[in-house]
């Protein structure tokens, strides 16, 4: 991870350069704010790469005697039978159906994504999967 938040933070130090030339030579200021928003998204993920980097062990990636073999195993736990993700998307579809249409659509895709959320952040704290 470290090589990874060094990579996003000097992305985001061309991005910072690229917007000032940009801003000045243009006075154009919706590609300016795009630029200083891809800048300030850049530094986000680059700080949080840098900072969790620290915190964890290094990486077969961070190593440059590591092998291909020695990054395998397994990468984390992901659901393997959830439909909520489903409800996200289609809740998400609809509210930016909604932003385009017309607003009163959000009345529809509001349930549905609460729905979705609800269900994702408490999957395993209800049936089968319950934790005691």
């Amino acid at each position: 991870m470290k090589i990874q938040g060094h990579v996003f933070l000097w992305l985001s130090l061309f991005f910072l350069v690229v917007t000032i030339v940009y801003g000045l030579w243009s006075r154009e200021p919706v590609g300016t704010t795009a630029l200083f928003l891809s800048f300030g998204l850049t530094v986000m993920v680059g700080f949080y790469l840098a900072f969790t980097a620290r915190r964890v062990d290094t990486g077969a990636q961070d190593n440059l005697d590591a092998d291909v073999a020695d990054d395998a195993g397994e990468l984390g736990f992901f659901s393997p039978h959830s439909w909520q993700p489903l409800a996200l998307g289609i809740g998400s579809a609809l509210a930016f159906m909604g932003v385009i249409f017309g607003w009163w659509l959000l009345y529809f895709s509001a349930p549905i994504l609460l729905i979705g959320l609800f269900g994702w952040v408490f999957e395993y704290y209800r049936g089968e999967n319950a934790t005691q």
